[in-house]
């Protein structure tokens, strides 16, 4: 019994053994609440006092919490970079418009030349100026 500097008695941190520590993580993938006589129970099996094992529970409780609401950010965080990628890449579809029309022939080179060098060789056939007799739009 330890005492402080008072004389009172001092509340020490009780250490679980492996064992227990192994059962009580089996009960809380179970559940993640007891009720009074399986509290009562585990306790008894596990040599423990109820009210070890209900603030157990309690401190492991806010731990899975924790935990989980660290793993909900991180999935909302990969999840908005997503949308984010997706805007962009939805963007760039936009500004792909231009390359899908068909070229004016008054246009001037650079403007071709941007346009070519935006997309991969060999998108299709593309044709430079439409065939004769055709008018563009």
């Amino acid at each position: 019994i330890l005492l402080d500097k008072d004389g009172k008695r001092k509340h020490t941190r009780p250490t679980f053994s492996g064992q227990q520590i192994f059962a009580l993580e089996k009960t809380f993938e179970q559940t993640k609440y007891l009720a009074g006589p399986e509290r009562a129970r585990l306790a008894y099996s596990l040599g423990m006092t109820e009210s070890q094992v209900k603030v157990w529970f309690q401190n492991r409780r806010t731990k899975w919490r924790k935990k989980h609401a660290a793993e909900m950010a991180t999935a909302k965080k990969k999840q908005d970079s997503e949308t984010e990628r997706l805007k962009g890449a939805s963007e760039n579809e936009e500004e792909d418009d231009d390359y899908n029309k068909p070229l004016d022939p008054n246009s001037d080179d650079e403007k071709i030349t941007q346009l070519l060098k935006k997309h991969k060789p060999g998108g299709g056939g593309m044709l430079l100026h439409p065939p004769e007799g055709e008018a563009s739009a």
